[in-house]
């Protein structure tokens, strides 16, 4: 089968693709950088849907679209085993838990003015993310560094990254570099492949005139629908662009409700970009949260649906393929900067170290699923706060 032939659609496919993805939506927890590593437990290392390869390849063009990279991993993921409609259900369902999750919490923020806290749970889960990840990283990285030079800029990537260098800049200039590099030894037409690539269409933004409590329906669905097109970046990054828009702009939330929000995105499974569906419902109930949230994610299914048929035509162009191959090879890079940052804060006593130990081991040695790794150190992390009191 080839890059750009998806999986025959079977009904059987398309179960495999709600299950994984349901279940990854579930215990998603821990970041982008942590969906891909579970992603690749489930996709390559247990049921063999792809290779690293090709799983690294799938990776570098999310890298290069906006949008959430994992929600937009889990779609590829899902065209690539059952087709158009695995396109569909692949993101859907690994959105769909995050989303129902967020929105019990902010119906009880709204009504009681409190989020409730999850720290208690992400005490246990997030070392054992760390090894997770950690693992993920070597296995990638064996398959995406194939020689010194792809050595030497994931290596370089990783230094910056940790220095505080955009991610974005990072991203394309690792691609950059391997290019320049590679084409002093040959040359290829490869410019049009590459504006193919990258020269996605924008979308158009207007106004709307529907109003609920002093918000206009119209208004939010296509702010959210531009951050959602335009916005590469962690979500440090989706911090700035909310407050922005719906702080400064907008004026429709406080500082204060906006970090609830981003608090609240962050310590739910799935993906962070469910902030949105928070802040829908804070600002306009249920229709505000529905809005929100299919603006803020349309954009990775539209995004996913154009550049996966240029897959096949860039890795048979040299210079394009030496693009990806610098983008993977950053990309790794920037996730181990960010497993080394989110380690810093996840592992913080003895306890949590011997978590993360014993998850890698357990790993590496048993090939235990990553998923019963989590709601073990979910388990662990409960019960040894109750122990203490």
């Amino acid at each position: 089968m080839s890059v750009g032939d998806p999986a025959p659609t079977r009904s059987g496919a398309l179960a495999e693709v709600v299950r994984v993805f349901l279940k990854l939506g579930v215990i998603g927890f821990g970041g982008p950088a942590a969906h891909i590593a579970m992603m690749r437990d489930e996709v390559v290392r247990r049921r063999r849907w792809i290779s690293d390869e090709r799983f690294l390849d799938l990776l570098g063009m999310t890298n290069l679209i906006p949008g959430p990279n994992s929600t937009e991993m889990a779609i590829h993921l899902g065209y690539v085993r059952a087709g158009w409609p695995g396109l569909v259900l692949g993101g859907a369902c690994f959105i769909g838990p995050a989303v129902v999750i967020v929105l019990v919490i902010a119906w009880l923020y709204v009504h009681y003015g409190t989020t409730p806290a999850a720290r208690w749970v992400l005490y246990g889960i997030l070392p054992v993310v760390i090894a997770v990840v950690a693992q993920a990283i070597w296995a990638l990285g064996r398959a995406a560094v194939k020689g010194p030079l792809l050595a030497v800029v994931g290596l370089v990537v990783l230094g910056l990254a940790l220095a505080g260098f955009n991610e974005l800049a990072l991203l394309f200039g690792g691609g950059a570099v391997v290019v320049l590099v590679r084409l002093t030894r040959r040359s290829t037409g490869s410019a049009a492949v590459l504006a193919a690539m990258l020269g996605l269409p924008g979308v158009a933004l207007g106004q709307g005139a529907a109003v609920a409590s002093g918000v206009a329906f119209g208004t939010l669905f296509l702010t959210f629908l531009k951050i959602g097109a335009t916005l590469y970046g962690s979500g440090y990054v989706l911090l700035a662009f909310l407050r922005n828009d719906f702080v400064h702009r907008l004026g429709w939330l406080t500082d204060r409700q906006l970090l609830d929000a981003v608090a609240v995105g962050q310590v739910t499974p799935g993906p962070v970009f469910t902030t949105a569906t928070f802040i829908g419902y804070v600002l306009a109930g249920g229709t505000g949260a529905i809005l929100a949230t299919v603006a803020i994610f349309l954009p990775s299914f539209v995004f996913v649906a154009l550049s996966y048929p240029l897959l096949p035509r860039i890795r048979g162009s040299r210079g394009a393929s030496a693009f990806l191959d610098g983008v993977n090879v950053a990309a790794l890079g920037l996730m181990a900067a960010v497993t080394w940052q989110l380690a810093r804060s996840a592992i913080v006593d003895v306890f949590t170290g011997a978590l993360a130990v014993l998850a890698g081991v357990l790993l590496i040695l048993r090939g235990v699923n990553s998923a019963w790794l989590i709601a073990g150190g979910a388990v662990a992390g409960v019960a040894y706060r109750l122990l203490l009191g």
